[in-house]
């Protein structure tokens, strides 16, 4: 098994960053341990993937979408393995003293599949997508500081923002925010052509993907294989069953219960990478009883977080806090109180809202991650010590991030995490954020979220983020019992880098770049 954390860029690296400080880790990954051979179709099976999927940048939400995004779209900035910032269609930028003003110098001869070069009008269009009034795009939290954007000459977009962001850099890299070719005012989403290391050739929305290498892509040193084949496979054992027989090569969500005895298959290897990805369970906020503090509370104290980990993680992962901040993290929370399983404590917390039993409903679908359903019904047992009477309605996979989550009122949910907590405050408990998945609104949490975004002290930004982890674990929407590790399985005829990415699932879901046929 290979265990690998990520790690952070330093506060020194953030506000200026050119192509000769990051050479290193542009070098072609693996070429320590044998030269990448290039040749083959990789064929993946992915435990993501519904009918309601779009091309859309602005609305993707399945790991389907994200995975295909990452092969075919660029983007300003990337997440390296290591959990650095490294350049892509951008190749240097540098902020104000303030770090209000950034300047990227774009990339020249990147080509788009049509065989178009990127223009900084691509650029500007791009981003601006997701800006305005009326923006259905999750990522319009992560451009809404953005005031104006400027061009100078023919390779620098200039960002105006409305304060300070040492993190810009960084949500640049998020998969809602792809460089796509201009079109008048807008951009060309409908197409699929990117400038990405491969192109679609063809693609059944929720279904499968075909892709090919995009031979005059700017980079030489990735993309090996010659074709990338994408299937939704949903199911647990269908999934399992494509890699045992060789009818993929790849599978994400690997069946945690299993995963040993899978790994001792011949010509199948496992690997385990750890990171920030966690598992939610969101109550919208403005229904009741979740509109009651005390109710939330409850809850959160009559789940059993070690026995998630245990029985649906098998080991691979950690207990969460009820925030979004993992243990490895820069500013994670440390002194923060870790709730425990309390049944005695969720009975006074619902005394104090006037309630002796709660009765509620919980959605859960295996669309939500491996193992949810099971979840549901661990969450069922412990609660009911705590005098909670939870009704598990088991969700159909297919359609459930469309007609389920941020639908109904108690549901399941994951999120992969983001490289900085500003990010991920941003996009999910940012009041009004489009994804905020339990429309929870606290205004000293959104308050110090645009204090520390502006902050360059370091120990000030800490302080911030230590009582935003705390406002969330105390107050806020979501339950988050666990961190869960990336667990996938190859057969053992790739090769694979030494060190993989853990912003997301196969090696930051860049495996098709980044892997070979050894």
């Amino acid at each position: 098994m290979t265990l690998i954390k990520g790690g952070l860029l330093d506060r020194r690296g953030f506000l200026k960053t050119t192509a000769a400080t990051v050479a290193a880790a542009s070098l072609p990954l693996g070429a320590a341990r044998a030269a990448p051979k290039r040749g083959g179709h990789l064929r993946v099976g992915l435990g993501h993937g519904q009918t309601t999927d779009t091309l859309n940048p602005g609305l993707y939400d399945s790991g389907f979408m994200i995975a295909w995004t990452h092969a075919v779209h660029g983007r300003l900035t990337q997440v390296g393995p290591d959990g650095s910032l490294t350049p892509e269609l951008a190749e240097s930028w540098e902020a104000s003293e303030d770090a209000a003003e950034w300047r990227f110098k774009i990339r020249k001869g990147v080509q788009f599949h049509d065989g178009q070069e990127l223009t900084v009008q691509d650029v500007v269009n791009s981003i601006n997508f997701h800006r305005g009034e009326g923006s259905t795009s999750a990522a319009a939290p992560l451009v809404e500081p953005v005031r104006d954007i400027t061009i100078e000459g023919d390779d620098t977009v200039v960002f105006k923002l409305s304060g300070g962001n040492a993190d810009f850099p960084f949500l640049l890299t998020d998969y809602h925010l792809p460089i796509c070719k201009a079109d008048g005012d807008s951009i060309d989403w409908q197409s699929g052509n990117g400038c990405g290391t491969y192109k679609s050739a063809s693609i059944d929305l929720g279904v499968s993907a075909n892709l090919e290498r995009h031979e005059n892509h700017w980079r030489d040193d990735v993309a090996f294989f010659d074709s990338v084949e994408f299937l939704a496979l949903i199911d647990l054992n269908a999934r399992t069953t494509a890699l045992v027989s060789g009818d993929v090569d790849v599978i994400d969500r690997v069946d945690l219960k299993t995963a040993g005895l899978l790994g001792r298959k011949p010509g199948v290897n496992v690997h385990s990478i750890s990171g920030k990805a966690h598992y939610s369970i969101p109550m919208d906020v403005r229904r009741a009883p979740y509109d009651d503090n005390n109710v939330r509370q409850a809850l959160k104290y009559g789940v059993n977080r070690q026995e998630m980990v245990d029985k649906i993680l098998f080991g691979f992962g950690s207990i969460g806090n009820d925030h979004p901040v993992g243990a490895g993290e820069q500013y994670f929370n440390s002194e923060l109180e870790q709730k425990q399983y309390d049944p005695d404590k969720a009975k006074w917390y619902l005394q104090q809202s006037g309630i002796d039993n709660l009765q509620v409903n919980l959605s859960a679908a295996d669309a939500a991650f491996g193992g949810a359903v099971d979840a549901a019904v661990l969450f069922q047992a412990s609660a009911k010590a705590a005098s909670i009477d939870i009704n598990v309605i088991r969700e159909p996979n297919d359609g459930y991030w469309s007609d389920v989550w941020m639908k109904k009122e108690f549901t399941f949910s994951y999120w992969a995490g983001r490289p900085v907590p500003d990010q991920m405050f941003s996009t999910a408990y940012q009041c009004g954020a489009s994804w905020n998945e339990s429309f929870w609104c606290n205004e000293r949490f959104d308050d110090l979220l645009i204090q520390a975004r502006a902050e360059l002290d370091n120990a000030k930004r800490r302080e911030m983020y230590w009582e935003m982890q705390e406002i969330c674990a105390t107050d806020g929407g979501a339950i988050i019992p666990m961190f869960n590790d990336w667990v996938f399985a190859v057969n053992d005829k790739l090769g694979l880098p030494e060190v993989m990415g853990s912003d997301w699932d196969l090696d930051g879901n860049r495996f098709m770049e980044r892997w070979w046929f050894a």
